[in-house]
């Protein structure tokens, strides 16, 4: 998984700050502490976590914790925003030319899979913006370069443009100057890379530039070197004044330091990730999801916001009174569904969790055909018949089972959940309730019991 160690370290941090009802200066110093050595163990440069580290203090200290939310989760949603910042904020689109082709100038030093995610790029562009991409060969340098593209060019079913060991300034005029003859409206070229930066790579590399003027420069670089990315986008951006970047092997990237710091350093957006080795596995970057996962958070700040926009305070803090005195009825069972309901489906909130495994979720699903059974079934009761359920004789459910289109053994089973749930609330005592309270609420929102799924 990606970042895994910073995740990890992060959520550690965070864990320690459950249960606290305001956040004090003692506190936030502390996370801070854990944050900071966790970014500097990812690898992030030691300005750019000098200067998160700060940013994310001052907004921190004495912030009133909102009332639908924990203090961690305040944490959270500040590191959360601050992250995101850090990578850029929003995504970066590719520029396309006013008047075709597009020209994508791709640069890197070699074993970044510069050429593979030049033909990763062309194909993401046809698949999705009806582009006619053609690939440029002009890496003459590396054995079996030319080749390599060929084959995955032949892969995602591209044209690709080669003059063998020719110049590489005359093939790069020469594959603009096809693809408008053939009707290319992008032009993706494949450069020469370096183990290291050197003059002469760069001097070639300028040549380029002044002879086709690209549209758009995208440096290459690998994710997994950590902060020797960062040097090189540097490197690359002082001598051809780079658009983006394509980080690429992002899949198998368990620190992240190049993701977090690249942005900061060069000024420079991330455009594209490489998230595996398959041709089809390219994606723009998204600095907000980014920052979501690297917290290991799922998409906590959606989350919050539904939960805000969705869960009423006040039958909240009455629910969890209900639950203390074991007065829970399915009335109150039905006003929970109704209030889930309203946050979306029950496998998006799911994935949006807190502190969910995403691992264990894999191959899971969730029968949204249940929770639609049971919200049939409970409106299809009187109320004195949601108040108490024991006046559920036969009759009674053979008509509720006819209003809702359900069966009787659809009945008995809900009931049966119900009365599960009542017996298992019977066997806390007041602090295990309350505790239990603690780990089932966002903020104030209550234990979410008894669900059908």
């Amino acid at each position: 998984m990606a970042f895994e160690g910073l995740t990890e370290k992060l959520s550690a941090a965070f864990k320690k700050l459950r249960g606290k009802g305001r956040l004090s200066e003692a506190d936030v110093k502390e996370a801070m502490r854990e944050i900071r050595l966790a970014l500097l163990e990812a690898d992030v440069s030691y300005k750019v976590v000098k200067q998160f580290i700060a940013q994310v203090t001052e907004k921190a200290v004495g912030a009133d914790v909102l009332e639908a939310l924990s203090p961690a989760q305040m944490i959270i949603k500040i590191v959360n925003q601050e992250l995101t910042d850090l990578m850029g904020g929003t995504s970066a689109k590719l520029e396309i030319a006013s008047k075709p082709p597009t020209i994508v100038m791709m640069v890197g030093l070699q074993g970044a899979g510069k050429t593979t995610n030049c033909a990763k790029l062309a194909g993401l562009m046809k698949k999705q913006n009806g582009k006619r991409p053609l690939l440029a060969a002009c890496d003459i340098y590396r054995p079996a370069a030319i080749k390599q593209l060929e084959v995955v060019g032949q892969q995602l079913d591209l044209p690709v443009f080669q003059m063998g060991q020719a110049n590489p300034v005359d093939i790069a005029k020469a594959a603009i100057a096809h693809a408008k003859e053939h009707g290319n409206d992008m032009v993706f070229l494949d450069t020469a890379g370096r183990l290291h930066v050197d003059e002469e790579l760069m001097d070639e590399l300028r040549a380029i530039k002044a002879a086709v003027e690209p549209t758009e420069i995208l440096l290459v670089v690998d994710a997994m070197i950590g902060q020797d990315a960062v040097n090189a986008a540097k490197a690359f951006d002082d001598a051809l004044d780079i658009d983006g970047v394509v980080l690429t092997k992002l899949d198998g990237d368990a620190r992240g330091g190049a993701a977090l710091s690249i942005k900061a350093v060069t000024g420079k957006p991330i455009k594209f990730v490489g998230v595996g080795e398959k041709l089809d596995q390219v994606e723009l970057f998204y600095p907000d999801r980014m920052a979501s996962r690297i917290l290991g958070m799922g998409d906590v700040l959606s989350l919050i916001e539904k939960a805000q926009q969705t869960f009423d305070a006040k039958k909240a803090a009455e629910l969890e009174q209900k639950l203390r005195k074991n007065k829970f009825t399915l009335a109150d069972f039905y006003d929970q569904l109704v209030q889930i309901k309203g946050m979306g489906s029950l496998s998006d909130i799911a994935g949006m969790l807190p502190g969910m495994n995403a691992k264990a979720l894999e191959g899971a699903s969730v029968d949204e055909n249940a929770l639609a059974r049971t919200e049939a079934i409970i409106l299809s009761m009187t109320p004195a018949e949601r108040e108490n359920p024991s006046l559920l004789n036969n009759s009674r459910k053979k008509r509720i089972a006819a209003g809702s289109g359900t069966q009787v053994v659809d009945i008995n089973r809900l009931l049966k959940q119900f009365d599960m749930m009542q017996q298992m609330t019977k066997q806390f005592s007041g602090k295990q309730m309350k505790r239990m309270g603690k780990l089932g609420k966002m903020g104030k929102l209550g234990k979410l019991p008894g669900l059908p799924f």
